[in-house]
């Protein structure tokens, strides 16, 4: 069994980067703050990223849940996912999207997303009050920080306040980047976990099979563990070059993990993690290559 820590989902997209608009311009590409970006596979040619299209590539590649989380660059679609739960309560667990100086929900929701990189004020205990919510109504923290180690001692603050409070740091620490490991090591608090969500990105320019990418992972595990690592696949910008599939795939067939820190990575750590109580195996689906 597979379990994806890391998706998005939107109906409309509607969002902001460095202040300006995110909006979908059909063939799958965005108007990205003034620029043309290819931000969704071309197929999706009406620009909506719909739970029924996730749950069609989940549901042939064999992935029983997906844990989606928000964007900013996507714009807030807390109202959407609450309704994709609403439809598959046992596929998905769903962030609502915490905006500064904005009122934040939690009713309804699995977590709280925080897109720390883009915040005006980098420093995370000044967004306190968040960390203290989730940690008092059992929710989770998903967490995307700036690149390096600008932002791992404040976190590293609202770990040690919370110490109960289950936070997932996601796109696995910005691994490609100066210092990504300084965000791996702490996952050595018992509450912290990792996710892989965009690790076909950032290592897109090797490509599939991503041995550098394999590399990275078995390198994280050593410094916190593999039991405190999850995959996500960062569906559907990834897929623009690749296949759902092929976001997994890649660690099925390496020999650099064995079968049980393969079965740790891809199910058993996230099942633990966001709770995953009533998730259901994937029946095989065959296809017209077989």
């Amino acid at each position: 069994m597979i379990l994806d820590a890391h998706v998005h989902l939107w109906e409309k997209q509607s969002g902001q980067v460095n202040g300006k608009p995110v909006l979908s311009i059909g063939n799958g590409k965005s108007n990205f703050g003034g620029e043309v970006r290819q931000m969704m596979p071309p197929y999706m040619t009406d620009g909506k990223n719909t739970a029924e299209r996730l749950l069609a590539n989940m549901d042939y590649a064999g992935v029983s849940g997906a844990v989606i989380t928000q964007e900013q660059i996507d714009g807030n679609q807390d109202e959407y996912l609450l309704s994709c739960k609403r439809a598959f309560p046992r596929r998905f667990k769903i962030c609502s999207l915490y905006e500064e100086n904005k009122p934040f929900r939690t009713a309804g929701f699995d977590g709280i997303k925080l897109c720390a990189a883009r915040f005006s004020s980098k420093d995370m205990t000044l967004h306190e009050p968040v960390f203290r919510q989730a940690a008092k109504e059992g929710k989770f923290i998903s967490v995307d920080l700036m690149d390096g180690d600008r932002q791992t001692a404040s976190l590293q603050e609202m770990i040690t306040q919370f110490p109960d409070l289950r936070i997932a740091i996601g796109h696995f620490g910005m691994v490609t980047r100066p210092g990504w490991t300084e965000q791996i090591k702490l996952a050595r608090y018992p509450n912290v976990f990792i996710e892989s969500g965009g690790i076909t990105w950032l290592f897109h320019r090797e490509f599939y099979p991503y041995p550098s990418a394999v590399r990275a992972i078995r390198e994280a595990a050593e410094l916190c563990g593999m039991e405190k690592l999850m995959w996500g696949s960062d569906y559907p910008r990834t897929m623009v070059e690749i296949t759902y599939k092929m976001s997994f795939d890649f660690l099925l067939k390496t020999t650099e993990l064995s079968e049980k820190e393969k079965q740790e990575f891809l199910f058993e750590n996230a099942r633990a993690f966001y709770r995953f109580d009533a998730v259901q195996p994937c029946a095989p689906i065959g296809h017209m290559l077989d």
